[in-house]
C-alpha cells in the first residue's frame, strides 16, 4: 500500500516520464504539425491498455482517459520490441479519424508485461480524395484515405517494410508519414526506459500496484468534485453550423444528470448519424475519452491538481444512441470529428456552467480551424503539402477576468508555427496574422478576440483545405448577461471586387496571386456589459481589441481623444435598454433559428427519426427540413407525413403506422 508521499513521488516519475518521451518526438517529427503544431500525444498506460500518465508541456490534451485495450486484444503474441498500430476509426475505437496513427508498445519485466506506451500522431496526409484527407463533405469513410486495423508495425525492433511500402504508396508525402512514425517509435522506447527506471526504483510489484493507485486517486479526486456540485439534470444544446453540404444545422443535445459523486452523459436528442464527415466514432463505449474531453476540462479547471489518468473517467457514464451522429456505424465518414468534437465540449460546457455558475467560464470560440495547403513550389520544382497554421479563436470571459486572445481554451494546445518557417517551407506569402477587433463578446469580462490570418498563393490550382470550419454561423454563447461572440469567416481575395464569402466551406481552389482570409470565432462575453469598468474599455480601445464604435455600442462608453468623457458615458448606459435576464445569450442567429425550430419540435424531430433504420435517418432529416411548414412538433409530424407521401419506401416508426390505420 502506498502513502500519500510515495505515491506523489511515482506520479512525479511518471509524468516526466511522459514528458521525455513528448520531448523526443517534438524534436526528432518530420512534418510541421508534428514539431511545431503538436498534434500528438504520448502516454504510459498499465497493464490493461488504461492510460496512467500524460504530459502537461506538449502535445494534444484529449486523451488523458484513452484505453488502448480493445485494440491491444486485437493482435497476438506480443513480444520485446514488438510495435503495433492502427489509424482505423472502426477497429478497436482507438484511432478517431485516418490521419490519426496510434502506436503501442509493451514493456516486459521477467517476461511478463507491466505497461504499456502509446501514443498517436496526425499525419498531414493519409491518402483518399482530398489533400489531407480531410473534408466536410466527405460521406464514407472509404474516401477518408488508407486504413491499418491493429497490426504489428516493428516486430521484435524491426520494421516490417510491407507495410512502410503500402503507406508510402498510398499518401501524397510518405517522408513526412514515415518520419513521423519513426519519432514516435522512439518516444515509445524512451517511455520504455523510463518505467524500467521505475522499476527499478519501486519493484515491480510496487510499480504495478502504485499504478492502480494513481487511477482510484484520479478516480476519487473527479468523485470529490462531483459531489460538491449540486445535484440536478441540467440540459443543454447546442449547434454546429452546417450537418453536410445540405447546410442544415446538426445538434448535439445534452443531458447532465448528478447524482452526488456519479454523473451521466445523456446525449439522447443529438443528430442522427450523417452523409458527412461530422460524425464522432465512440463505438457505444460509454466511457469514451473522446465524448468526455470536455469533462476533464471542467474538471482540471475546478482542480488544476487533478491526476490525469483513466481513472478520471470511472465517475461518468456516457448514453450515445447507436446511429447518431456521436455513435455512427460503419461506413460512416468521421474524418471531421474534431469540428464535432468542439461542438460536443460547448455543450458540456454549457450543461456545467448551469450547475456551477459562479465557477465557469462562457463559451469559448470552438473553432479550431486548422489550414492545409497543396501547392507547386517553383523553387523546389515539386509538390508541397502542410499545415499552415492552426487558426484558434478566443476564451470566454472568466469570473475573474477576460477571456484569453486567440487561444480558446479547449483548442489552445495548438500551438502556432512561426510565419517565417511556414513562408521557408510553403511557398506562400503571410499579408495579415493577428487578433481581429470587435470580435470578444461584450461583458463585464469580455471574451477573448479571435484570431485573423491571410496569404497569398503563388502557383495554380493551389488546393486549400481549412477543416473544423465553424462558428460561421451559430455564435458562442455569452453568460449571465454577457454577450454572444462575433463570428468566423473565410474570405477569398478580401476588400476586391472578386471577394468570395466561403462560409463554413472548408475548401478552395486559388490560382495565382489570390488571397485566403480565414477568422476564427471570438469567445462569449460574462457579465452585463454596463458593469464593466469605463477605463477597461477605454484600455480595449488603445489596444485595438475594440473599435471607440463598439465601445459606445455594447459599452455605452464614450472616449474623447482617447479619454473616457464621464458625463456622457452616465448618460449613455443610463439611457441603454436593461440588460435581457436570460442566463445565456446565443445571439441573433440561433434566436432566428430557434423561433422555427423549437425544442419541442427538434425533440420530435429526433424521435421520429430514432424510429427509422440508420440509413433512412439522415434523408428523412434533410426532407423534413425542406418541407417543414410552421412551427412546433405537429409541423414535424407533418413534414414527416409528407416525406412519407413521397418516398413510399420510407418505412415508417411503429406509432405512425398505427396511426395511420
Amino acid at each position: 500500500m502506498f502513502d500519500k508521499m510515495t505515491l506523489q513521488v511515482l506520479a512525479n516519475h511518471a509524468r516526466a516520464a511522459a514528458e521525455n518521451m513528448a520531448h523526443t518526438l517534438h524534436r526528432t517529427a518530420h512534418s510541421a504539425f508534428v514539431k511545431e503544431t503538436q498534434d500528438f500525444t504520448v502516454m504510459l498506460m498499465d497493464r490493461t491498455g488504461d492510460t496512467f500518465a500524460v504530459p502537461m508541456e506538449l502535445g494534444a490534451t484529449w486523451y488523458p482517459g484513452l484505453t488502448y485495450g480493445r485494440a491491444i486484444d486485437m493482435v497476438d503474441d506480443y513480444r520485446p520490441g514488438d510495435v503495433a498500430f492502427t489509424n482505423d476509426p472502426y477497429s478497436g475505437h482507438v484511432a478517431t479519424h485516418a490521419p490519426d496513427t496510434h502506436l503501442w508498445k509493451p514493456v516486459f519485466a521477467d517476461d511478463e508485461i507491466v505497461a504499456w506506451t502509446g501514443g498517436h500522431i496526425h499525419n498531414t496526409d493519409m491518402g483518399g480524395a482530398v489533400p489531407a484527407s480531410l473534408s466536410r463533405s466527405l460521406t464514407e469513410i472509404h474516401q477518408e484515405g488508407l486504413r491499418f486495423p491493429p497490426m504489428k508495425l516493428v516486430r521484435e525492433g524491426v520494421f516490417d517494410e510491407q507495410i512502410m511500402q503500402i503507406m508510402s504508396t498510398n499518401v501524397r508525402k510518405p517522408a513526412l508519414n514515415i518520419g513521423d512514425i519513426k519519432a514516435l517509435v522512439g518516444a515509445l522506447n524512451t517511455g520504455e526506459r523510463k518505467v524500467h527506471a521505475m522499476i527499478d526504483r519501486f519493484g515491480k510489484q510496487g510499480f504495478v500496484s502504485g499504478v492502480a493507485a494513481l487511477k482510484a486517486q484520479a478516480e476519487a479526486q473527479a468523485r470529490a468534485i462531483l459531489s460538491e456540485i449540486p445535484d440536478g439534470d441540467y440540459v443543454f444544446a447546442d449547434y454546429a453550423d452546417e450537418d453536410s453540404d445540405e447546410a442544415n444545422p446538426c445538434r448535439l443535445k445534452l443531458t447532465l444528470k448528478i447524482r452526488g459523486d456519479e454523473a451521466i452523459l445523456d446525449f439522447t436528442g443529438s443528430d442522427p448519424q450523417l452523409a458527412s464527415s461530422l460524425n464522432v466514432p465512440s463505438g457505444g463505449d460509454p466511457r469514451h475519452t473522446i465524448l468526455l474531453v470536455g469533462v476533464y476540462y471542467v474538471l482540471y479547471t475546478l482542480n488544476p491538481r487533478i491526476l490525469l489518468n483513466t481513472g478520471l473517467t470511472q465517475p461518468f457514464i456516457c448514453i450515445a444512441p447507436e446511429g447518431t451522429v456521436l455513435n455512427p456505424v460503419a461506413p460512416a465518414a468521421v474524418g471531421m470529428r474534431s469540428l464535432t468534437c468542439a461542438r460536443l465540449r460547448s455543450v458540456i460546457f454549457g450543461a456545467f456552467v448551469q450547475a456551477i455558475p459562479d465557477r465557469m467560464p462562457a463559451a469559448p470560440a470552438g473553432n479550431n480551424c486548422i489550414v492545409n495547403v497543396m501547392t507547386r513550389d517553383e523553387r523546389s520544382q515539386r509538390t508541397v503539402i502542410a499545415a499552415v497554421n492552426p487558426v484558434v479563436g478566443g476564451g470566454g470571459g472568466m469570473p475573474h477576468r477576460d477571456g484569453t486572445n486567440g487561444s480558446g481554451a479547449d483548442a489552445a494546445y495548438l500551438k502556432n508555427t512561426p510565419i517565417e518557417i511556414t513562408e521557408t517551407e510553403v511557398p506562400v506569402e503571410f499579408v495579415k496574422y493577428g487578433l481581429a477587433r470587435d470580435t470578444g463578446g461584450a461583458g463585464r469580462w469580455r471574451g477573448g478576440l479571435a484570431t485573423e490570418m491571410a496569404f497569398r498563393v503563388f502557383t495554380p490550382d493551389s488546393r486549400i483545405t481549412a477543416r473544423n470550419r465553424d462558428r460561421s454561423f451559430f455564435r458562442p454563447w455569452g453568460t449571465d448577461g454577457g454577450r454572444a461572440a462575433g463570428l468566423a469567416d473565410m474570405v477569398v481575395n478580401p476588400g476586391t471586387p472578386d471577394a468570395r464569402r466561403m462560409g463554413s466551406k472548408d475548401t478552395a481552389i486559388l490560382q495565382p496571386g489570390d488571397v485566403l482570409e480565414v477568422r476564427s470565432a471570438g469567445g462569449g462575453g460574462r457579465g452585463n456589459p454596463l458593469e464593466r469598468e469605463p477605463w477597461r474599455v477605454a484600455r480595449d480601445v488603445a489596444r485595438g481589441y475594440v473599435s471607440p464604435e463598439a465601445a459606445e455600442r455594447d459599452y455605452g462608453v464614450i472616449l474623447k481623444d482617447g479619454e473616457v468623457d464621464e458625463a456622457a458615458t452616465e448618460a449613455a448606459r443610463a439611457a441603454m435598454p436593461a440588460p435581457s435576464e436570460a442566463f445565456f445569450h446565443y445571439g441573433p442567429e440561433r434566436e432566428g433559428s430557434e423561433a422555427r425550430w423549437t425544442d419541442e419540435a427538434y425533440d420530435r424531430l429526433t424521435e421520429i427519426l430514432a424510429g427509422l433504420p440508420i440509413h433512412w435517418r439522415f434523408f428523412t432529416k434533410t426532407e423534413i427540413f425542406r418541407r417543414l411548414d410552421g412551427t412546433g412538433a405537429a409541423a414535424v409530424e407533418a413534414a414527416f407525413e409528407a416525406t412519407c407521401g413521397r418516398f413510399p419506401e420510407l418505412p415508417r416508426p411503429q406509432a405512425f403506422a398505427e396511426a395511420a390505420e
